[in-house]
Parts: structure tokens; sequence; C-alpha cells
């Protein structure tokens, strides 16, 4: 069986989300910034890209993040995980954490609801095979699949950027806070990704 990787960027003063966020500014005001290295181009960043997303067999993610992936602002044919690629449902399977699903929804059946964080990675896990199961966000379920444990690396994509407020990755003041080791650096003129190995 594969494993478990919480994958996310966030802004250089700790946020995945500028202050705002809603059903259209799904990364806040102003919060584009976070995540434009993926949009830069650099063959650095298309390369960890690349290898992500073919290594990857399922997603978890949460309902906030859903509802605006699944709206009228999100995910497209030529944008979102798997988007462009040859896989006949459009890319691989998610998992929505959340207590209450929606009676529809128009990204269709590669989409389905688990009731918590420990069920959705359960599923995913499954799922992904021996692939990779990608914990993408937002906040919440990364951080949670963080502190419990049911991660095993934690991929942060950290833009150099401020944006002064928001959504925090793991807010001051927890109660737990997760034990890590690096295991690797890549940096590119946009961004620099880290990983690391969730300890127990």
């Amino acid at each position: 069986m594969g494993k478990v990787v919480a994958d996310i960027s966030i802004s250089l003063d700790g946020f995945v989300a500028a202050p705002g966020a809603d059903l259209e500014h799904g990364l806040g005001r102003g919060g584009e910034v976070i995540h434009g290295w993926v949009f830069a181009g650099h063959p650095i960043d298309s390369e960890v890209l690349c290898r992500g997303l073919d290594e990857t067999g399922a997603v978890v993610m949460g309902r906030r993040l859903f509802d605006f992936v699944d709206g009228p602002h999100g995910w497209t044919d030529e944008l979102g995980y798997g988007a462009g690629t040859d896989q006949a449902t459009g890319g691989p399977p998610v998992i929505v954490v959340t207590h209450s699903p929606p009676p529809a929804w128009r990204l269709g059946d590669r989409f389905s609801f688990a009731g918590d964080i420990c069920e959705a990675v359960a599923r995913a896990r499954s799922a992904a095979c021996d692939r990779t199961a990608v914990v993408m966000g937002g906040a919440d379920v990364v951080r949670q699949s963080v502190l419990l444990g049911l991660a095993d690396e934690l991929r942060i994509h950290l833009s150099p950027c401020l944006v002064g407020g928001g959504t925090a990755l793991f807010p001051p003041g927890a109660s737990r806070q997760p034990r890590l080791r690096q295991t690797d650096v890549v940096v590119s003129p946009h961004v620099t990704h880290l990983t690391y190995e969730v300890l127990t």
C-alpha cells in the first residue's frame, strides 16, 4: 500500500489562503500569489507538479475546498487536479471530508464523501493501491492528517510572499505540535518545495 502525503502551498507568513476566502475568492482576496509558482512555468516547478500528479492514486479534501472547486470559479477540464490527463475520469478519485454531503455536484463520479478525516484517508489509501494518497487541503484536513499521524509526509510549497493574514496551516496555541524531519528541499525562483517525514 502506498504512502499518504499532505501537500499544500503556503505563504512565507504561514497562511494557505489570504483574508476573505469565499466561493468567488477560493484563496482569499489576493491569495492567488500563494499558488503563483504553479502557473509560472519554471521547469523545476513543472517537474515537481508532474511528478506529484503521476504518483497520485487518490485525493482527500475538505468540504470548504470542495465547495469552491465544484463552484462556478472552480475546477474545469483545463484546471484542477488531473485536468488535461488522459485518465478517463479526468483525474484520481477524490474523497471529501464532510458531515453533510451535497445532494448534487457538477464534478462527477470521481468525487465521494466521508464523515471524518480517518475514514477519508483510509478510503483514499485503499483506492490509491500502491500509489500515493494525497491530502491536498484545505488547511484543516491537512493539519488533522499530520497531527493525527495519518500522513506519512508533509510537503510544503513555500511561496516567497506575505499575505498578512487569512487561514493559517498551524495556528498558534495548538495543544499538539507535529514532529517533523526534513528529508528534501527543491528550490526554484518562485517557491521552495519542502518535504518532511511525519514522525510518530
